[in-house]
């Protein structure tokens, strides 16, 4: 089993930047893929960043590329998503995500554990 616990959301300008934070407890990590999504109101559950445990095999979507970063911390359990330059399109609540197979995916059904999600919400 693991618990994701997600925080650092918020309401934020358009241009601004936030950081969450994906803590994560329970078994062992070293074979696990992490990654954030996101879902608007009444829009699909979206890829936007993973990695593995081990650091490699990131990867981002499309909308985010250039100014969102992912990145862990192997001591403190934590996985970090840096959004910079803040779009009213980024508006939505962020899960974290995590999957046993040990690659990225792109597709939610791939992890197996998920977060309760925060939400970001960005102003015009």
């Amino acid at each position: 089993q693991v618990q994701l616990v997600e925080s650092g959301g918020g309401l934020v300008q358009a241009g601004g930047s936030l950081r969450l934070s994906c803590a994560a407890s329970g078994r062992t990590f070293s074979n696990l893929a992490m990654g954030w999504f996101r879902q608007a109101p009444g829009k699909v559950r979206e890829f936007v960043a993973g990695l593995k445990w081990s650091g490699d095999n990131i990867n981002y979507g499309d909308s985010v590329k250039g100014r969102f970063a992912i990145s862990r911390d192997d001591a403190k359990k934590t996985v970090y998503l840096q959004m910079n330059s803040l779009k009213p399109e980024d508006t939505a609540v962020y899960y974290c995500a995590a999957g046993t197979s040990g690659y990225v995916h792109f597709l939610a059904h791939y992890y197996n554990y998920w977060g309760q999600g925060t939400q970001v919400t960005v102003s015009s």
